[in-house]
């Protein structure tokens, strides 16, 4: 019920996703208004892998982060939750209130044994394909710990969408010396170097948009200030553009020719394209789509949920996480 074209253009995503894959998907919120938009938007017949649950209250933008744990507990993010953590589901997808989505996720599903913090995983476009950029959001501070846990779960992540067996790993600094950055980039790039993963080293700010990482790990903070610069620059550029190419009658001519080239780079460019951001670390699937998401962006991110759920994302993250604390309390005692 929550995002800016709710719930519309939820439900006709999830149209959208019933009929192109495999999915069997649980519609969250009031269900006599969903029921009526399902079979208004369906022709009558909707979809017999799409259920509702019914809920009764809806976490408004101007709610804090904890309205679906103290004051609306029976709100559409929480039963979401609810769902996931009872087994009822496989993942939840939400365009809703960010901060009470994660919350809930955080909060109802739990961590992941041996993961400090969650990790809200974003993809990028970059010139030689997508980059993942984790954490986006979900952590302002962090310490040395949670940015390897980052990295190990960015890692895992890359594998499964990119299909790339030892994604390169960097970390976002200001340089690319390993004794450039702060304090925290400084002892996380000490770390890093010993988890056994692709470390690239320092990563810098282009290498975010250049290609020449997979998996880029930064603070939340720092994270969602390249997020959302990456979202404005993108918006800015492409206004640029379609103002220069009609301003002359050459122009306009010469971009009639290029409108399948500009198409395909808009393509690359649209966060619709990737459904939604996965909140790393948790129990279960917890993907969050931008607030204005329509149906395109919400039928992706149903998809990314799937694919999530069924590569058994999570569980590898347990895996390696619980094998990196295995090995660190193994060095502990030889140490002794």
């Amino acid at each position: 019920m929550g995002g800016d074209n709710a719930p519309d253009e939820i439900i006709k995503g999830a149209l959208l996703a019933a009929g192109e894959s495999p999915v069997a998907i649980t519609l969250v919120g009031r269900e006599e208004v969903i029921a009526e938009k399902l079979k208004a938007f369906a022709g009558g017949n909707p979809s017999s892998a799409i259920d509702i649950a019914d809920a009764r209250e809806v976490v408004e933008m101007g709610d804090t982060a904890l309205a679906p744990l103290r004051r609306k507990r029976n709100s559409s993010i929480r039963i979401c939750a609810n769902l996931v953590a009872e087994g009822k589901a496989d993942a939840m997808v939400s365009a809703g209130h960010t901060g009470a989505a994660m919350t809930s996720a955080y909060k109802v599903l739990g961590t992941i044994e041996g993961v400090s913090r969650p990790a809200l995983a974003a993809i990028l476009p970059s010139a030689k394909g997508h980059t993942v950029l984790l954490d986006v959001g979900a952590n302002v501070d962090s310490k040395p710990a949670y940015l390897r846990e980052f990295a190990v779960m960015g890692h895992f992540y890359a594998q499964m969408i990119f299909g790339i067996e030892a994604p390169r790993v960097g970390l976002l600094s200001i340089g690319e010396e390993e004794g450039k950055g702060n304090e925290l980039t400084k002892e996380t790039f000490r770390v890093l170097k010993e988890t056994g993963l692709n470390f690239m080293g320092n990563a810098e700010g282009r290498d975010v948009f250049n290609g020449n990482a997979d998996v880029i790990v930064c603070d939340g903070f720092i994270g969602n200030v390249v997020l959302k610069a990456g979202e404005a620059l993108g918006e800015m550029v492409s206004k640029m553009l379609r103002a220069e190419v009609t301003r002359t009658p050459v122009r306009k001519a010469g971009a009639l020719i290029l409108r399948g080239a500009f198409d395909d780079i808009k393509k690359q460019m649209d966060y619709s394209e990737y459904g939604g951001a996965p909140l790393l670390g948790v129990n279960g699937g917890c993907i969050i789509s931008h607030g204005r998401s329509n149906a395109k962006a919400v039928k992706n991110a149903i998809r990314v949920a799937r694919e999530f759920a069924s590569n058994r994302v999570d569980a590898k993250i347990r895996a390696k996480i619980g094998d990196l604390h295995t090995r660190e309390h193994a060095s502990a005692i030889l140490a002794q």
